[in-house]
């Protein structure tokens, strides 16, 4: 009596996990084609003029370790 139990149940998990599949390959299908291709998923505006904006890190002076000598306690 478990074995047909457990063999529907097993069943339906499966059914459930290949309808939550399907349900997410509809929702992104594709986008993981167009990753599979190269491409990128969603096409970009272009805009009527290119424009670069460099910003320039800060520039810090490098820290110089400073040993300390400290009495043994």
């Amino acid at each position: 009596m478990i074995a047909p139990l457990a063999t529907l149940a097993f069943l339906a998990t499966l059914w459930l996990l290949v309808v939550v599949g399907a349900a997410i390959l509809e929702a992104s299908g594709a986008r993981i084609v167009a990753a599979l291709k190269g491409q990128p998923s969603v096409a970009q505006p272009q805009s009527a003029f290119a424009a670069r904006v460099r910003v320039r890190a800060a520039m810090r002076q490098p820290m110089r370790a400073r040993p300390r000598l400290r009495a043994a306690a």
